[in-house]
């Protein structure tokens, strides 16, 4: 009796996730055939066209994905040529520029063209890098694909496999929603990311665990609390997700090449990062510094030439004041910038050397005021 329950339960369920995958299927040909409708050229204001064609249109989350995905697989190659020429690290603004001019790409270029449409649609979405398995072995080449926050939940697509497949030399065109929007216990069975957070699992897996083809790690491994880890992350600046992540991914790293290159290319990425800083704040101190130069430079011509003689000593005072404040400002952001570059901080000594001095000229000049002033009103007395 028992038995027969059971596969009664069993065929139903089976008939059941047919019909679920029938339904599936039959509105992804639905939202191709209107995603067909929109024919607009491939550059970057067909972003904004196509966002606003999918809007309007769908209203449901997932259905908008299924449109941006069916985008891509109408109008996008995958570059198999140049499989191994792409940097993988490359700034995510050009890998969708690079896109969109050559209308082909490799993972990478798919997953932040997906990635970049979703958060135009209002859907949350980032890109993931790490590596596969398939067929029982460990890619030798990194692998990007995104995570979308879709009805309060985080769900994983990866944008190349879900439009096609590599066989042999070749990358065959078939549309595989088993790579769409799938849940991340099921995604790690085959995608492994670098830094564990983007695994979205309270339990992840590490990295020897998924060479090993393990696919639920042991609830006696240590929690991760990967939802607020991931709120700090998105309240830090790059600087400080840079950091976290590299902190995580060194954590977790056990003899992976494809992932000591990543920590090496976060490293860059940090390097990248912080000259970015110096050099902003560097060149914020020149422009601080220039203009208490003009303003000294104006009022001593303006004193020369007598035009402040109707002013009250407390205005000429508040005037070199002002002078003072914009150097005063130029030296302390100088001395706020911190960097290990030789050539950099030899740089900065040396314009350090010339706020002050200018400083200095500027002090002397409000001591040359007061005694201008006080004897001024010496002789009035």
């Amino acid at each position: 009796m028992l038995k027969i329950k059971l596969s009664f339960l069993l065929f139903f369920s089976f008939a059941f996730f047919s019909a679920e995958i029938h339904a599936e299927n039959k509105r992804s040909k639905e939202i191709k055939e209107k995603i067909r409708q929109f024919s607009n050229p491939i550059d970057e204001v067909v972003i904004c066209d196509l966002v606003t064609f999918i809007n309007r249109r769908l209203s449901t989350q997932t259905d908008k994905l299924r449109a941006v995905i069916a985008w891509i697989a109408n109008n996008f190659e995958y570059d198999i040529e140049n499989i191994f020429a792409y940097d993988y690290y490359g700034d995510p603004q050009e890998l969708i520029d690079h896109m969109l001019k050559n209308r082909k790409g490799i993972c990478v270029h798919f997953a932040y063209l997906f990635s970049e449409i979703a958060n135009r649609l209002g859907i949350k979405t980032y890109v993931i890098t790490g590596y596969t398995i398939q067929r029982g072995l460990i890619d030798t080449l990194s692998h990007a694909w995104t995570a979308s926050f879709v009805n309060s939940t985080w769900l994983l697509t990866d944008p190349t496999w879900t439009v096609g497949h590599i066989e042999g030399h070749e990358f065959i065109k078939a549309h595989n929603d088993a790579f769409f929007l799938i849940t991340p216990e099921n995604l790690i069975r085959t995608h492994m990311p670098f830094d564990p957070l983007w695994q979205f699992l309270h339990y992840p897996i590490s990295h020897q665990e998924f060479y090993e083809g393990v696919q639920f790690a042991s609830k006696n491994n240590p929690f991760f609390n990967y939802a607020d880890t991931l709120k700090l992350y998105e309240n830090s600046t790059k600087l400080e997700q840079l950091i976290s992540t590299l902190r995580r991914i060194e954590r977790s790293i056990v003899g992976n090449t494809l992932a000591v290159n990543q920590l090496f290319n976060i490293q860059r990425q940090m390097e990248a990062y912080e000259n970015r800083i110096v050099v902003a704040r560097y060149n914020v101190a020149v422009v601080l510094y220039n203009d208490g130069v003009a303003k000294l430079n104006n009022f001593i011509d303006g004193w020369s030439r007598q035009l402040f003689s109707k002013k009250s000593q407390a205005e000429v005072r508040g005037m070199v004041k002002s002078i003072e404040k914009l150097l005063i400002n130029s030296l302390n952001g100088l001395q706020e910038i911190e960097t290990t570059d030789i050539n950099t901080k030899k740089s900065i000594a040396e314009f350090k050397v010339l706020v002050e001095g200018t400083l200095a000229r500027t002090n002397d000049l409000s001591g040359f005021i007061d005694n201008y002033f006080n004897a001024r009103n010496a002789r009035r007395q």
